[in-house]
């Protein structure tokens, strides 16, 4: 079972508290494709890189049963992104983005990709995830979105929402897109706009997933870190570890105890993200590792 994902691939220049690094594998679909492909292979990243793309990010995604045939060669120069984080890893600078080859681009999926049962719009302009959306045939689709889009993009937005099956959605754009401060009443009000399911990421608290029926509700603790390292990329994670996991086992019209399930394994893949700069660690990680940390987030969270 395959998984087609796109959304930004991009190289990023992160500062943290810790240490500085130029030159990273970045972009949503990234990090979301490696999450996915630590449960199932192959994964379609669909997405654009320019010239200056480095060969061993490219490397690297290919040894990890990630199919690079609808990655998209520019001669522009790839998407940026430049950023620091504080001493509260939770807030950060944006200094300056690039969007360089992605001004342009429109997603093309090659025909192995729009077969995939499991669809992935990850974070990018509504318009690219219309226009993806026109050429799959998956039975499942998820999506992401952010204040960015949410502000420019509104209207677009919400037709995106009225063709996918999952909307994964951090707190404060949640509470921003819905209208009130409430998550709970967020997240209803957003399935109302079209998603038969919502999960409302909420950091190192953990995530709500919203059912179709008003008593499917799940709160999932995050997995305690002792120290988050670098926490871009963990929501992209997050939803690729979920969508890979609902492909492996062959849950393409997945129920709600299915999605409670995928959740706890997505939330426990965007931990290991947090532990390094980039992919580092993500890009090591086994079902072995995954089915560890959700046997002590299982005992953390018994009662």
């Amino acid at each position: 079972m395959s998984v087609v994902i796109a959304g930004t691939v991009a190289l990023d220049n992160v500062k943290t508290p810790q240490d500085a690094q130029e030159n990273l594998l970045g972009g949503s679909a990234s990090y979301a494709a490696l999450a996915a492909s630590i449960f199932c292979q192959p994964i379609h990243l669909v997405g654009v890189i320019g010239h200056d793309f480095p060969k061993p990010h490219l490397d690297m995604l290919a040894s990890r049963g990630i199919t690079l045939d609808g990655l998209e060669r520019s001669e522009g120069e790839s998407f940026t992104w430049t950023g620091e984080y504080h001493e509260d890893m939770n807030n950060r600078t944006t200094h300056k983005v690039g969007i360089n080859v992605l001004e342009q681009w429109q997603p093309k999926l090659p025909d192995a990709a729009k077969a995939a049962k499991v669809a992935v719009a990850a974070n990018m302009s509504p318009d690219n995830q219309m226009q993806m959306l026109d050429q799959i045939q998956a039975d499942f689709v998820t999506a992401d979105t952010m204040d960015l889009w949410i502000n420019i993009a509104n209207e677009r937005l919400h037709d995106v929402l009225k063709r996918i099956d999952l909307l994964v959605i951090n707190d404060g754009e949640a509470k921003e897109f819905a209208g009130t401060t409430n998550l709970v009443e967020a997240g209803r009000k957003l399935q109302a706009k079209g998603p038969r399911f919502v999960i409302v990421k909420r950091g190192e608290h953990g995530s709500f997933l919203f059912g179709e029926k008003p008593e499917e509700f799940f709160a999932c603790s995050a997995y305690p870190l002792h120290s988050v390292f670098d926490p871009t990329g963990a929501g992209d994670s997050f939803l690729g570890g979920l969508s890979g996991w609902l492909a492996a086992n062959g849950k393409t019209k997945p129920t709600f105890e299915d999605l409670k399930t995928a959740v706890v394994h997505g939330s426990v893949t965007a931990s290991y993200t947090c532990e390094a700069f980039s992919t580092h660690k993500l890009q090591t990680v086994t079902l072995k590792d995954i089915a560890a940390r959700i046997s002590e987030l299982r005992s953390f969270t018994a009662f």
